[in-house]
């Protein structure tokens, strides 16, 4: 089979390392891809938005299978582009992917269906929206109705940090269109896990659990990025916990869509809050996790390929998901300055040594191959993944790993995992 993956980021190089593990792959691409991608698969220089080209190049390469990485381009509808064109993608439509472009979407979504989440109001008007934090007081959690990249969501624990997150949305517009709706919930407190499921609009099954670490500094402090380190299973999510999100959140919004004529295909990922009340979800991805791809298909047994493939044809309840009785660790390595500014071009060393270990991959994020260099090309650079029977193990081989790479200005988190390791100590 020939595959088309679209995206360039360490998700996109983790799920590009599973499918090459496939006995059913005769051809892989990635695009655009990065230096670690490059050495797996071929690289195509083709940007995600641009749908036409995508459809060109699918048609003339006869590509079996196109996997989307990212949220933007199943936002602005590729499946749907590629489907007319009886291209076969797995995703969801753009009428799905509301779920994760548009909060206000996804929480009336949680409201009909009667699923826990945070107490929230939608607003288009800067000054009632901040009457309305006015009235409801701080902590408060702002949120950007559209996609951010992962940094349009301020928990503010002041009222001047509620006013500004308000104000830079809505009235300086600094995440232009997607700001210009916001939705202010309550601030909850609890135990984060990542939950994501693979649907073929009817059949749900989930994947193993995961934790992200979303904060830039120790002690889950400064502000949000992309994700600097996940773990996984996540032990807040219990056996009893996954059947309950099963049964009251997955399976319910994937019946709703099919009702609205919308049947979801893809994955959908659910952030959920565990709280001393039970569970409450806090949003909703319709893609894999970001780092979370990254701990949980180390951990998957089954051939990935054939796992996507009988999604996206509606056979999803011949798959049985099979997983390593192992733990996983992702350490993110970042330029320093992110997620402000930060230099880009640094030379990165030690690549090869760090991955020697069977039980090591280095997923490239933000990279690329300058001459015989590979050099750093973004604020998160490169994810450092170890398994190991237990936290404890799989923390000190990924950390091991970590101290043998080394790029000018490079930073990363040494907590990663660190609360689960004292739990399950």
């Amino acid at each position: 089979m020939k595959v088309l993956i679209i995206g360039n980021g360490g998700r996109e190089h983790a799920i590009a390392w599973k499918i090459a593990q496939s006995p059913k792959l005769k051809k892989l691409y990635v695009a655009p891809g990065n230096a670690g991608t490059e050495e797996i698969a071929e690289n195509i220089d083709m940007a995600a938005k641009d749908q036409e080209a995508v459809v060109k190049f699918c048609k003339k390469e006869s590509i079996n299978l196109v996997v989307i990485g990212p949220e933007q381009p199943l936002v602005e509808g590729l499946v749907d582009r590629l489907a007319k064109e009886g291209v076969r993608a797995f995703g969801p439509s753009k009428y799905a992917a509301q779920l994760e472009g548009s909060k206000a979407f996804a929480k009336e979504i949680m409201k009909k269906l009667a699923i826990p989440t945070a107490e929230f109001s939608v607003f288009t008007d800067a000054e009632l929206a901040m009457d309305y934090v006015a009235k409801k007081g701080t902590p408060i959690v702002v949120k950007v109705d559209g996609l951010a990249g992962g940094k349009g969501v301020v928990v503010a624990t002041s009222m001047p940090k509620a006013m500004e997150a308000i104000h830079l949305s809505m009235v300086k517009k600094v995440f232009g269109k997607a700001g210009e709706k916001i939705v202010i919930e309550e601030c909850l407190n609890g135990e984060e896990a990542s939950v994501i499921a693979i649907t073929d609009g009817e059949t749900v099954k989930l994947l193993a659990s995961s934790q992200d670490h979303k904060r830039i500094f120790e002690g889950d402090s400064g502000p949000n990025t992309g994700g600097m380190g996940a773990y996984s299973p996540a032990p807040v999510v219990t056996e009893a916990l996954e059947k309950e999100l099963l049964m009251r959140v997955f399976i319910p919004v994937v019946k709703e869509l099919k009702e609205q004529g919308h049947p979801f295909k893809g994955f959908l990922y659910a952030g959920v809050m565990v709280t001393g009340d039970g569970f409450k979800v806090l949003e909703f991805n319709t893609r894999l996790g970001d780092p979370e791809t990254q701990v949980i298909l180390p951990r998957l047994e089954n051939d990935f390929l054939e796992l996507l493939l009988a999604a996206a044809d509606g056979m999803l309840n011949t798959i049985k998901l099979e997983w390593k009785d192992r733990d996983c660790v992702c350490v993110v390595i970042a330029s320093g300055g992110y997620p402000s500014d930060f230099e880009v071009g640094k030379k990165i060393a030690g690549l090869l040594t760090a991955k020697e270990s069977a039980d090591i991959a280095v997923f490239h994020a933000g990279t690329k191959r300058q001459d015989k260099d590979i050099v750093t090309a973004g604020g998160r650079v490169l994810g450092v993944v170890g398994l190991g029977r237990g936290m404890f193990e799989a923390l000190s081989k990924t950390y091991n790993a970590v101290d043998k790479i080394f790029f000018d200005k490079m930073y990363y988190r040494k907590d990663i995992g660190h609360k689960v390791a004292r739990i399950v100590k």
